[in-house]
């Protein structure tokens, strides 16, 4: 396996770069979007670009994330790793903050130069109102580039997130290959719904307030191979 967060989704989406690697449902709003490895990686390159051609940080970084499962998370996530950023999910000192515009009350408990406000709306739109203090991400996010070439070698935190990754999905049977469906309120650790697949090159069909009555539909017709117990 590779050492490093970066490698890692690189070599996920390598044999077939337009193979949907991400499929977000939110069976609340109706709301589905669906993510090539393509797609993905660029939004991931632009995040990654912004943190350091834009906001200047270096490997190693304090950059904190108070976001819930969600595909525009995994861009941020994926992002701050392939930057080499130390992503922290404790309130603390950090250089950049990413929040979701519902938690911004506990962002205030975060000591941060940057901050990030996302709505997690459909289709990445803007918020309609920005929080005093805070930048729009999918705003600010599409003014950079979309290629960007990560330092060699693992960040920080890479091999122990890699280590539990691996571990993980062991545990929860993913199988190499496999288009895995994640339910985000009995899974909301990105080891579990982002990176664990990752490890296997598998795809994720990631599905929040997941109504049961739906379940089997879903899984039939997402192709689905392997639902998280």
């Amino acid at each position: 396996m590779a050492d490093n967060i970066a490698r890692v989704f690189a070599d996920a989406i390598a044999t077939d770069p337009t193979r949907p690697l991400l499929t977000w449902y939110d069976d609340a709003s109706g709301d589905r979007t669906e993510l090539s490895g393509a797609t993905l990686a660029n939004w991931v390159a632009k995040t990654a670009n912004l943190l350091v051609d834009e906001v200047g940080l270096a490997p190693g970084t304090p950059g904190g994330v108070l976001l819930p499962p969600h595909w525009q998370t995994a861009a941020v996530l994926l992002g701050c790793w392939s930057a080499k950023l130390s992503v922290v999910d404790t309130p603390g000192d950090v250089d950049v903050l990413f929040a979701a515009a519902d938690r911004l009350d506990e962002a205030q408990s975060w000591s941060a130069d940057e901050r990030y406000a996302l709505g997690l709306a459909p289709l990445a739109a803007p918020l309609r109102q920005v929080p005093p203090g805070f930048a729009d991400y999918v705003v600010e996010v599409r003014r950079h580039g979309d290629h960007f070439r990560p330092q060699p070698g693992p960040g920080p935190t890479d091999e122990h997130l890699l280590a539990r990754a691996e571990a993980r999905a062991t545990e929860l049977g993913i199988e190499a290959g496999a288009r895995v469906l994640v339910d985000t309120a009995r899974y909301p650790d990105p080891v579990d719904w982002l990176l664990a697949p990752l490890t296997r090159a598998a795809t994720v069909v990631l599905n929040a307030n997941l109504n049961p009555a739906r379940l089997a539909n879903r899984q039939a017709t997402e192709k689905i191979t392997h639902t998280l117990p």
